[in-house]
């Protein structure tokens, strides 16, 4: 039931998108295609799951490489017809600006832009009509900023008043990460580091600079934050003991004594959870950007739902918020698959750890690799496994939770470092609607739910150039990220199981 909803939501989002994807010709149809190659996939799998048709893991792969491929072409295609054939978008600056395109698509302004007298205004440091009353850049800073823009990086031709600082329009004359590297240094040239400098995306995906004063960059965790930090770990580390005594059989709350028991397991989960942050924190300082401590979510089924962070600094790009989200589940993941396989591998009849068949049809990965490891012994009703087994699962389970694509999750960065705002926006709500579905089946879906729309549910800040665009491999590695997130997530229904024979 729950594939099929999925099915239904995919295809409604597609007919939605070529109803608007029309309105902008031949770029907007290729974009909308580039959705379809996102899609397809998934899609694919799991529309032939529902009629009971089952792909072997070389099928999937052949079929997610040429989603790849397809997605690579259109996107060169797509950026061969330049910049002024792209579909037209509000970005977050001109959104906050009080621009909005009209149903011409081109950029209609609050009184701020259109009264004449604006730019007059603003020279002489007042307030103009329908703007905020803060303390605006001073005259003389604003002419120092004036004063970088040129012919050979970007041709300022209008200037919009923005809360403490303003939006500069005009022409982008060179590319954008030479251009917003050179406009940086002039401005710290004049003015230190008083200001920062945004490259973003104007209604009519136009690239528009806004100029901020540095008071408003993100601030660093308080002593208090820390202090919570470093209690959500102490806590973590308890209920990943909690949940491993459980796998054994047993409440490690009601017997303390027991605890040598699953210190293995318990370790284990750990380690992933450690090599989870660790890899952020590195990738991190290896981009000089500041990271907040990790505020781990420790749960008593699985040890922990993973931890969120705060970015301390400003992105420089869009390139480095995706490597420091990818990295993270990148390398938990991978720790906690080599676990999963290796305790496969080392399964045998007398081991130490017993578990019910169905227990493998929780996951759609799981469930294959255990059928490709251990053959028929997965159509028993218990199967004895290596205690790795669980610890690999729930640390895809953790990995995979986190990959959700949904606003400052690691899931829902990715997306928003390849496919933008707007597009992060739209997958925060549906992930939400998803696991609003799925706790029907799995009350942690809600308790997840309620994390991502108090806690989480926010995009990341803009990056200070909004304007180039990861590369290929970074827009293919998102989508390996988002499959094997669902694949892992993802159960499976219990006439497919029979049919891959699993379960007893």
């Amino acid at each position: 039931m729950i594939t099929v909803l999925i099915l239904l939501v995919a295809v409604g989002v597609l007919v939605w998108g070529w109803n608007r994807a029309r309105l902008d010709g031949k770029a907007g149809i290729l974009a909308w295609l580039q959705s379809v190659m996102l899609m397809a996939p998934w899609l694919i799998v799991f529309s032939l799951f529902t009629f009971g048709v089952y792909l072997n893991i070389v099928a999937i792969l052949l079929i997610l490489l040429i989603s790849t491929i397809g997605y690579i072409v259109l996107g060169n295609r797509l950026r061969a017809l330049g910049p002024d054939a792209l579909p037209r978008r509000q970005s977050w600056a001109t959104k906050q600006a009080g621009v909005t395109p009209d149903a011409d698509g081109e950029g209609t302004q609050g009184a701020a832009s259109t009264n004449p007298n604006a730019a007059n205004a603003t020279n002489a440091g007042n307030p103009t009509s329908g703007v905020p009353e803060v303390a605006q850049i001073p005259a003389a800073d604003l002419d120092q900023i004036r004063g970088i823009f040129g012919i050979d990086t970007f041709y300022a031709t209008d200037t919009i008043p923005y809360m403490d600082g303003a939006i500069f329009r005009g022409n982008l004359r060179g590319e954008p990460d030479q251009s917003h590297q050179r406009l940086t240094l002039a401005l710290e040239k004049k003015l230190g580091d008083r200001y920062r400098l945004f490259f973003v995306n104007g209604p009519d995906d136009r690239p528009t600079v806004v100029v901020l004063p540095s008071s408003n960059d993100p601030k660093p965790s308080t002593v208090y934050q820390k202090g919570l930090a470093i209690a959500l770990a102490l806590v973590t580390v308890a209920t990943c003991f909690e949940a491993s005594g459980i796998v054994l059989g047993f409440d490690l709350f009601s017997a303390p004594d027991r605890w040598l028991e699953p210190l293995g397991m318990a370790i284990g989960l750990i380690v992933i959870l450690a090599s989870h942050e660790i890899a952020h924190g590195f990738m991190a300082r290896r981009h000089g950007v500041r990271l907040s401590f990790p505020f781990f979510l420790p749960t008593w089924q699985l040890g922990s739902l993973g931890a969120f962070t705060r970015f301390e600094s400003l992105l420089p790009n869009r390139n480095v918020l995706f490597d420091i989200a990818f990295i993270g589940p990148a390398v938990g993941g991978l720790v906690s698959f080599i676990l999963l396989i290796a305790g496969l591998s080392l399964s045998h009849q007398g081991g130490s750890l017993p578990l019910q068949s169905d227990f493998f049809q929780g996951s759609i990965l799981v469930g294959v690799m255990a059928r490709a490891i251990l053959g028929d012994a997965v159509q028993q009703p218990y199967v004895e496994v290596h205690p790795w087994v669980v610890i690999g699962w729930l640390g895809l389970v953790i990995n995979a939770i986190n990959l959700m694509p949904a606003g400052q999750l690691d899931g829902g960065r990715i997306v928003q470092s390849v496919y933008g705002r707007k597009v992060a926006g739209r997958s925060t709500i549906v992930t939400l609607l998803i696991l609003g579905i799925a706790t029907l089946v799995n009350p942690l879906a809600l308790y997840w739910a309620v994390v991502i729309l108090f806690l989480q549910r926010d995009l990341e800040r803009p990056s200070l150039n909004e304007l180039t665009e990861p590369d290929d491999t970074r827009a293919a590695l998102a989508l390996l990220a988002l499959f094997l997130m669902i694949a892992t997530l993802l159960p499976l229904s219990p006439g497919l199981a029979g049919r891959l024979g699993i379960g007893g």
